[in-house]
């Protein structure tokens, strides 16, 4: 059984406990940073978008992780010989000073340096997306200038305690809203199309633990017509009370129970680029997995370590709404990820 908040809570309580464990379908749970109690250093808030199509797809990161401060972009190519350039400039102790909002529903996500800046500005029913880097690829400039309008009603909103006191994991995905604008590298200009290109927000604030491994995988599209796209996700705190697992068709949310990834194997190591099987414990989402690439990268510094595999490709087979209804599922475009991280 898990456990559905249904009604506007407090986050925290006075400890920097979850006052509730579980999943909702709306942003009922307010976020109160001054209730946090699990130590400075150990709170992460982060802004993560991903914007693609079927040809090319861009992600847009600002994080503050109190220690250490995170703006990425990344761009992929999926057409031909699949290629991604991704840049990540860091920053020392930000300690909050990012300013990142306690709500994902409105506000400005802002950070700069001396060769980039990324704006995320939420309101008015839409968020647009605004992005520049120096040097991002053959010593060409990147400019990212994207709309994200049509947000559901309903999205993944978890709340998930770790063992340890003063410790939680508070996060909404927003899957299906419709992506218009561009992304220019140099005096290539890439035109995403409201009508097949789709945008999926991460939204994190939490007290982590030191070491944590995830799996999570997200895909946005149409099936027959109808907005569709799905949530997975697990590997880390206490999900007793809930998992992520959610399919969102025409707005509305279905959830799911656990979901496990079958990443093949090929001689003792996870083979990330062939083909992945995904199955539901409640047998309500079967899918293949075929990758196209794999956007890798591993930072290993003793202390922090960030070891990440982010897979996209296409999905097929089946998925199983909340009544019953069952909608095939061919070649929807996404992404599966097995992440590492000593943070």
């Amino acid at each position: 059984m898990q456990y559905e908040i249904t009604e506007q809570i407090p986050l925290l309580d006075e400890q920097g406990n979850l006052t509730r464990a579980g999943y909702a379908k709306r942003l009922l749970p307010v976020y109160d940073r001054k209730k946090v109690r699990g130590g400075v250093t150990r709170l992460k808030e982060w802004d993560y978008y991903y914007v693609g199509n079927q040809r090319f797809g861009v992600a847009l990161t600002v994080a503050d992780n109190s220690y250490m401060g995170l703006d990425s972009i990344s761009f992929l190519s999926f057409e031909g010989e699949p290629w991604e350039v991704t840049k990540s400039p860091m920053s020392v102790f930000p300690m909050g000073r990012t300013g990142l909002p306690a709500t994902s529903a409105a506000g400005i996500t802002a950070s700069a340096g001396k060769r980039h800046a990324l704006l995320f500005q939420v309101g008015e029913g839409q968020r647009k997306l605004t992005a520049h880097m120096d040097n991002f690829l053959d010593r060409q400039p990147i400019d990212v200038h994207l709309t994200l309008t049509g947000e559901p009603e309903e999205s993944m909103v978890i709340c998930t305690p770790f063992e340890k006191a003063g410790h939680f994991y508070f996060n909404q995905k927003i899957n299906c809203m419709r992506a218009g604008g561009t992304v220019k590298i140099g005096e290539t200009v890439y035109e995403f199309d409201p009508d097949s290109s789709f945008g999926v927000l991460d939204w994190g604030r939490g007290v982590w633990t030191y070491h944590n491994t995830w799996y999570w995988g997200s895909a946005s599209g149409l099936v027959e017509g109808v907005d569709f796209g799905f949530n997975i996700g697990y590997g880390f705190g206490d999900t007793s009370a809930a998992t992520e697992n959610m399919l969102f068709y025409g707005g509305r949310a279905h959830k799911l129970s656990s979901v496990d990834f079958g990443i093949p194997m090929r001689d003792g190591r996870e083979d990330y680029l062939s083909p992945w099987r995904l199955t539901s414990g409640d047998g309500r989402f079967e899918m293949s997995f075929a990758p196209v690439i794999d956007r890798a990268s591993c930072t290993d510094v003793k202390l922090i370590k960030s070891d990440q595999h982010q897979v996209f490709g296409r999905f097929s087979g089946a998925a199983v709404l909340d009544d019953g209804t069952v909608l095939q599922v061919r070649d929807l475009f996404g992404f599966a990820e097995k992440v590492e991280n000593k943070w």
